[in-house]
């Protein structure tokens, strides 16, 4: 992948204007203890890319002795990523991993065939009032590696390459973005960036891809003429030369690659493109089948009456 900043358009410029295909206004769901701004699934749009799932957590205050308190649940199909601004989130699970999830490292769980995680606030967090603001994305799995073996990579954020550019910066979490490749396995094409703008700064958004989109976690993009403030998710069509304009400081996520070679059944935290695979994973967690998450005693039951498929 390259970068060529003289092939981007000025902003305003009509093709990009044109380029854009779906703005998406993220739904609030309740997860819990506390609700997320969902921008994918969408009703228009499943996926952008792989990523099929797309939640903004916070940002939150919480007070002494509240926080995450997500037990111990069951994925299959998927792959996971955490990606933090504020907070500190504890990840466990069934293939004996324990990590402490901080602002701008990466955390890669792939469940494939099978696995169960808990999430929660570490202890020493939860004795003061904290903050929790990040985005957990889902990744479907291509059909050839959705029963792949459970596994798990953490990339603290030193590790990930770092674009600096008048006005701007990028962190690239996963795949390629400004010319820049992160360290983070990834057996088939998606991307993943943070990008942060001063007021005023204009960024370009690589025509590589053949999905792209872009996530305004808070301030407000340009893009063609039109403003967009946060949260939104903006689709564009494949191969179209975009520019984002930051009109106020702004946070965004950098999204897509390659579309899937179908469409995926979600039920609850299961994702598949078999809906016997995912019945198969509802008798597993419900009869004990799932392998355990050492050191934790809550298991988040199944829900009960079944969500729609």
């Amino acid at each position: 992948m390259s970068w060529i900043p003289t092939a981007d358009p000025v902003a305003g410029d009509p093709r990009s204007c044109d380029a854009l295909e779906l703005v998406v206004v993220p739904r609030t769901r309740d997860i819990g203890a506390f609700r997320v701004r969902r921008a994918l699934p969408f009703r228009e749009r499943q996926m952008v890319g792989p990523f099929i799932y797309f939640d903004q957590m916070g940002p939150l205050q919480l007070l002494a002795g509240e926080g995450m308190d997500i037990g111990s649940h069951p994925h299959i199909g998927l792959a996971t990523v955490t990606y933090l601004f504020d907070g500190r989130v504890l990840h466990r699970d069934s293939e004996r991993h324990v990590q402490e999830i901080t602002p701008g490292a990466m955390n890669l769980m792939t469940a494939g065939s099978g696995i169960a995680h808990s999430e929660r606030t570490p202890v020493v967090d939860r004795a003061r009032p904290h903050g929790l603001f990040g985005i957990q994305s889902w990744i479907a799995l291509p059909v050839g590696l959705e029963e792949a073996p459970p596994s798990f990579r953490h990339f603290e954020p030193d590790a990930l390459p770092v674009v600096a550019e008048r006005g701007w910066s990028a962190r690239v979490i996963a795949g390629s973005c400004f010319g820049r490749t992160s360290p983070v396995p990834t057996a088939f094409d998606w991307f993943y960036a943070e990008l942060i703008l001063e007021a005023g700064a204009v960024a370009p958004l690589d025509p590589d891809h053949e999905d792209r989109g872009v996530y305004v976690v808070e301030g407000e993009l340009e893009v063609g003429g039109e403003r967009f403030e946060g949260p939104r998710l903006l689709v564009f069509r494949p191969g179209d030369r975009i520019t984002l304009h930051a009109t106020r400081p702004a946070r965004a996520m950098l999204l897509g690659g390659a579309t899937l070679e179908g469409p995926r059944h979600i039920w609850w935290n299961f994702v598949s493109s078999s809906l016997e695979r995912i019945e198969e994973a509802k008798e597993d967690w419900r009869a004990g089948r799932f392998p355990a998450v050492p050191d934790e005693a809550e298991r988040v039951p199944l829900p009960e009456p079944s969500p729609a498929s």
